[in-house]
């Protein structure tokens, strides 16, 4: 876990950056913390995380008892640093499931079983439950059951979490009212992110967030700059929107390597998620269409009136990310 999230009280289920919330400051503080502090400060206020995270045998509760905790070195301090905690507790006799509630505000966790047979693999969102894990295995899922449960985490981490994504993809949209450059646009994004997103989920690229993040920035921005300083699609704005594609994908793969992927079901739930990202993209796309291209597109004000106000917006916000990623 990322336990000084945790300690700071960051609703993790709202926000994927903790530098842009109120409790950064807190929460950054915490990070600087030495190990041995920040293991006592995790169990100064373990008994108040402790009512979010409930197993239960059937009908009857499973209390746990905060075992071990074990805090990381301190090292780049921009950076998450992770923590193990060991929970213990006595399953009652003849109890053949368990049934895991992890609490709102919490995040996304990824559940895996261990020490038996086909264990059961899950993805819970922050205020749900797991289904019932069978305590002897058996509960792996399939390849269409990971499938199925990777896409909306793709789609969650573009609707509504992934903000820099989105104005990357309205930032393609503006730059034409006609629908040839924006799918020229579209599917070389696409095939970029979905090549370094697959490349480092599987650990043969590793780019550090302090560099990707900033450049997704300026991806931003000089995608919508362009829209205000050429009038249509240029011979280069493919190739360029493709090299940008590729920052983004290593942006998408950082998500992943935070909980991870199911060993035994890889490939599924890799599709899964990219399938998620690319509905996630194409339902930002729809919405502005049908929010402004339906209705103005042919309107010959449709350009300065909203295409390029709108990139002046989208370029701005860019900008800022960047400086703030880079200098503050």
């Amino acid at each position: 876990m990322n336990a000084e999230a945790f300690i700071a009280g960051i609703n993790l289920d709202a926000v994927t950056d903790t530098n842009e919330t109120d409790l950064s400051d807190r929460y950054d503080a915490l990070r600087a913390l030495t190990p041995e502090a920040l293991a006592d400060r995790l169990r100064a206020v373990w008994p108040d995380l402790s009512a979010g995270i409930w197993l239960r045998a059937g009908d009857t509760a499973v209390p746990l008892i905060l075992e071990q905790v074990e805090v990381g070195e301190i090292g780049n301090v921009e950076l998450p640093r992770r923590t193990t905690l060991t929970l213990r507790g006595a399953v009652p006799a003849g109890a053949s499931v368990l049934v895991l509630g992890w609490g709102a505000g919490f995040g996304e966790l990824v559940l895996r079983q261990q020490g038996v047979d086909d264990p059961y693999t899950g993805y819970i969102m922050g205020g749900a439950q797991s289904g019932e894990i069978a305590i002897s295995g058996r509960d792996a899922q399939t390849g269409w059951q990971a499938f199925g449960t990777y896409v909306p985490v793709g789609f969650d981490h573009i609707l509504p979490k992934g903000l820099d994504h989105i104005l990357f993809v309205l930032g393609l949209f503006f730059l034409s009212s006609r629908l040839r450059p924006l799918l020229w646009q579209v599917t070389a994004f696409t095939a970029a992110h979905t090549v370094t997103l697959a490349l480092g989920a599987l650990g043969w690229v590793n780019v550090p967030g302090n560099i990707v993040e900033p450049l997704i920035a300026a991806s931003i921005t000089y995608v919508a700059v362009e829209n205000i300083l050429a009038k249509g699609l240029t011979p280069w704005r493919p190739v360029v929107v493709f090299c940008f594609g590729l920052l983004h994908g290593l942006g998408f793969a950082s998500v992943l390597d935070e909980f991870g992927l199911p060993a035994d079901q890889f490939i599924p739930a890799l599709i899964g998620f990219n399938v998620g990202v690319e509905l996630g993209q194409l339902t930002v796309i729809a919405l502005a269409f049908l929010a402004v291209g339906l209705w103005f597109r042919n309107k010959s004000w449709y350009r300065p009136a909203i295409a390029i106000p709108a990139s002046c917006i989208i370029a701005a916000v860019g900008a800022y990310w960047f400086v703030e990623r880079v200098f503050l």
